[in-house]
């Protein structure tokens, strides 16, 4: 599998910031705990970096910021939400087409086990 082994450390880290805090917190709160952990772990990665979507030849006037770009490979997109949901699948997945990136990882911080998704595109 592609980035199989960044994948892994990724929700390493994940799990230990959601053992660390539980659930409960909102969105932001996890985004700088698992800024923290990464760095920790010598994980490079980039936040909310805008990335051009592409439509066709042209590229939009909006821009998409994912949570995190792990080793410039990795979309990485946390939620607290009771249950991810079709349509944040979907969402990620589109984030992958519209960008060129092929794996990315959903991750929800709100249950009581961590909950995470490993999203792969071929476009």
């Amino acid at each position: 599998m592609e980035h199989e082994e960044l994948t892994h450390k990724i929700i390493g880290a994940a799990m230990e910031v959601h053992t660390t805090l539980g659930p409960g917190f909102l969105e932001g709160v996890y985004q700088d705990a698992l800024e923290i952990e990464l760095t920790r772990r010598g994980i490079p990665f980039t936040a909310q970096q805008e990335l051009e979507i592409r439509y066709k030849e042209a590229v939009l006037r909006h821009k998409y910021k994912p949570d995190f770009i792990v080793e410039g490979k990795v979309i990485v997109e946390i939620k607290a939400v009771s249950q991810l949901t079709d349509i944040d699948i979907a969402q990620t997945i589109n984030y992958l087409k519209a960008t060129g990136y092929t794996v990315a990882l959903l991750i929800n911080f709100a249950g009581k086990s961590l909950q995470w998704k490993r999203l792969v595109s071929s476009v």
